[in-house]
């Protein structure tokens, strides 16, 4: 068996196989999270609790989190050794000339994200930090070949079947929450406004992933604040009243709306790179139609009226999916 060494600050997990079951303990220097969530799915029973741990009975049912096979110290520090993957799916599209992925695969890695992550919110768990690089596929081999219509070789996914992967930053829900969660490019309007979050910014990143795996780049290329509300505003409309209303960040706005010239090079580079979400579809069809209602849904403003992963799962997008298991 091929292993993947990690190293990690201060944590440590051992399993210990019973039946279908694993027992975990988890050991970790500060009140951070145990790392249940590299191995399993489903926490049985508390089975014990100390000062700086506990052990977990629990089941595994192959929720797509990257599953650690054992750890060992070494100089001081604590070495995680997990199953090996292949390529993330940003260095899979960076590879590939920042091609987008095929509908059809975007459909089957969409859902085992949604699956996945879905896992962790119900058990009380936001990752926070979700993007390409961190959904890594099981394996990575492709087919190459020409495209006549790009003039260039074009790679070709043989196996869309994915993992997440990098939990350091999931937080439980009866944890402290730091204020500035998610990778730029990834991060919710309600952590850029400092509203408090939860689940449902996992969401948004999944949903700002899909479009990236549609087109091949993402549809917010910026790293200052106000230029990502400003991109948002023009892909996907105004922000809500009450969430302007609500944030302390008022520097971001003049009379409740977003203090933003367009007529600025700044105004002028998000017009040209923006524009309303549905215009970014490709083609007209139903398979197209369902995605971008999917990732609309997903890229609600509001945490609140955002979709959760449970109703994503069973959006019309996936349809195909369970009509090809029949």
């Amino acid at each position: 068996m091929k292993k993947k060494v990690g190293i990690a600050e201060g944590a440590a997990v051992v399993i210990r196989e019973r039946g279908d079951h694993s027992v975990v303990h988890g050991r970790t220097s500060t009140s951070n999270m145990i790392l249940l969530n590299f191995l399993i799915d489903e926490i049985v029973a508390t089975l014990g609790e100390g000062a700086f741990g506990k052990v977990v009975e629990c089941i595994d049912h192959k929720a797509r989190c990257v599953q650690m096979l054992e750890w060992f110290e070494h100089h001081g520090h604590v070495c995680i050794v997990f199953e090996l993957l292949g390529l993330s799916t940003y260095d899979f599209i960076k590879e590939n000339g920042f091609l987008p992925f095929r509908l059809d695969h975007i459909r089957q890695m969409a859902y085992q994200i949604c699956r996945s992550v879905n896992f962790l919110h119900l058990n009380k768990l936001t990752h926070t930090d979700l993007k390409p690089e961190n959904i890594l596929f099981v394996k990575s081999d492709y087919v190459e070949e020409y495209n006549p219509k790009l003039k260039r070789d074009e790679r070709t996914l043989k196996n869309p079947d994915i993992k997440v992967v990098d939990f350091g930053s999931a937080t439980y829900d009866d944890e402290h929450h730091s204020t500035l969660v998610s990778t730029r490019h990834y991060r919710a309007p309600e952590v850029i406004l400092a509203l408090g979050w939860a689940q449902p910014c996992d969401v948004w990143s999944i949903g700002c992933i899909l479009i990236e795996y549609y087109l091949g780049f993402t549809v917010f290329p910026t790293h200052d604040s106000k230029e990502h509300l400003a991109m948002m505003e023009r892909i996907l409309g105004p922000l809500p009243n009450h969430m302007i209303q609500k944030t302390r960040k008022r520097k971001y706005f003049h009379h409740d709306h977003l203090d933003w010239d367009e007529h600025s090079s700044a105004g002028r580079y998000v017009s040209r790179r923006c524009k309303p979400l549905k215009e970014f579809m490709t083609c007209q069809d139903s398979d197209h139609e369902n995605l971008f209602d999917l990732i609309q849904k997903m890229l609600e403003y509001d945490p609140t009226k955002r979709i959760t992963l449970e109703e994503a799962l069973k959006h019309p997008f996936f349809f195909p999916l369970k009509q090809e298991k029949k």
